[in-house]
């Protein structure tokens, strides 16, 4: 690589440069990890403009057309793949694995993600995703098992599991033992008793849902339809923001709607409308569309809802991070609810 000389006019901002080596293949290379990262279409390498704009930052760069770039991006999969490959033959310890089943918006199909996670020889927790397939209906115990199996010997990995974490639902422990059976009992820890793990931020997630629905449901589903009503289109936003800037000028936040199986989405939804409680009193007097608003009862047990909702938001947040957390992490914040939840069985009663 040459050595680079920069020269700025401040006048009309251009920018000279000494020469320097450039290389197509490197590239090629960003632009398909561009593609990859940012989820862009293929199709984008043969739009005009990004041509254009291209050849303006490197007139020496030829952008490649959609087949070529669909080949480094398998390329780029492979490298990819073989580097897992290599960290997980490396790795001496077992390997724990976790799946889900993951549903595409535009699509409605449904695909497994399984990620393995495992300590490195530099002992640093290291997860990477090892397959993500389409799994055709019906998602049967049966269906699950053979998916999550393939994976498995895809991989080689049987002899190396230590446990895997799935939600707590019935399916998914009729495909646990399923997939018991199949590998060597003699390989799996004490004999596969800790085979099976249950999602600790399922089971939160379940919990909550429980108790929303037996405590303030009606309630919650008016807040979401008030959620839902004001934010519908620019001109209720916007009304909603002028008069939230009169009565609420402490509010900064905007309405979030939740997302039904995420208790988490919809403690946010309610913090967020509870702190415009009387914006949307006012609003129900002047918009003879708005019907059926939270009642006063409904506010006053959102409220009291929202306290004791704080103590699983932060656990969850805790469960759900990046750096997952081992046992002596999570084990205390577990403690801490069933403290938390028997003090409060204790006042109402």
């Amino acid at each position: 690589m040459f050595g680079t000389k920069k020269n700025l006019n401040d006048k009309n901002d251009t920018m000279t440069l000494a020469p320097y080596e450039f290389h197509q293949e490197d590239g090629r290379r960003d632009l398909a990890e561009m593609i990859i990262l940012h989820e862009y279409p293929i199709s984008m390498v043969e739009h005009i403009g990004f041509r254009k704009y291209s050849k303006t930052l490197q007139p020496g760069f030829k952008v490649s057309s959609r087949n070529t770039t669909r080949k480094d991006i398998m390329k780029r999969y492979e490298l990819e793949k073989d580097n897992v490959a290599t960290l997980l033959r490396k790795a001496k310890g077992k390997i724990a694995l976790t799946t889900d089943m993951w549903t595409a918006d535009n699509q409605r199909k449904g695909n497994m993600a399984v990620t393995s996670h495992f300590i490195d020889n530099t002992w640093k927790l290291q997860s990477r995703i090892i397959r993500f397939l389409y799994v055709p209906a019906p998602h049967t115990a049966e269906v699950l098992a053979d998916a999550l199996k393939e994976s498995i010997q895809s991989w080689n990995l049987d002899l190396r599991l230590s446990s895997i974490t799935v939600d707590n639902c019935s399916t998914n422990d009729a495909m646990m033992e399923i997939l018991k059976g199949v590998f060597p009992y003699d390989s799996l820890l004490l004999r596969g008793d800790f085979f099976h793990m249950r999602c600790c931020a399922h089971i939160l997630n379940l919990i909550v849902q429980d108790g929303l629905s037996a405590v303030v449901s009606n309630g919650v589903q008016r807040i979401r339809d008030s959620v839902v009503f004001w934010t519908a289109s620019d001109k209720r936003v916007q009304r909603f923001e002028q008069v939230a800037k009169q009565i609420a000028p402490e509010c900064s936040r905007k309405l979030a709607l939740d997302c039904k199986t995420r208790w988490n989405s919809t403690y946010e939804m309610l913090s967020i409308a509870t702190s415009y409680k009387e914006v949307f009193v006012v609003l129900s007097a002047r918009n003879n569309l708005y019907k059926n608003p939270p009642t006063p009862e409904d506010w006053e047990k959102v409220e009291k809802i929202c306290e004791h909702l704080e103590v699983f938001s932060i656990t969850t947040l805790n469960f759900s991070g990046t750096n997952y957390p081992t046992a002596n992490l999570y084990f205390p914040k577990i403690c801490a609810l069933r403290i938390a939840i028997s003090g409060w069985l204790f006042i109402s009663s």
